[in-house]
């Protein structure tokens, strides 16, 4: 099975970061963790140390295993427009970037 990790930039709309930080950690990161294939999940808080210039306020790390990434991409799409994912209303959807790293460890 091929390991990814999802990463993650997001920001909260201005004045709202205790709201958001709230829905994130009580609703959202479980909504993500409950899809197949990921394993674990855990979220940043970026500090005033950055080369060449920050990126948004939070960053998430989702652990993935999978043997098809584009159907894990899927099934989240499938979830966010079906409802099954609560809408952000607190998210700046202009700081989101999304990344998806394949994992390059070699097992010893």
């Amino acid at each position: 099975m091929a390991k990814y990790v999802m990463a993650v930039q997001s920001a909260a709309l201005e004045g709202r970061d205790d709201e958001y930080n709230a829905w994130y950690d009580a609703t959202h990161l479980h909504e993500i963790c409950s899809v197949p294939g990921v394993v674990s999940g855990r979220r940043l808080k970026a500090t005033p140390i950055a080369m060449p210039t920050p990126g948004a306020r939070y960053l998430s790390l989702f652990e993935i295993e999978t043997d098809d990434i584009g159907a894990f991409m899927a099934e989240m799409g499938r979830r966010r427009e079906s409802g099954e994912q609560a809408p952000a209303d607190l998210l700046d959807r202009s700081s989101v970037v999304l990344w998806i790293y394949a994992d390059m460890t070699k097992e010893a």
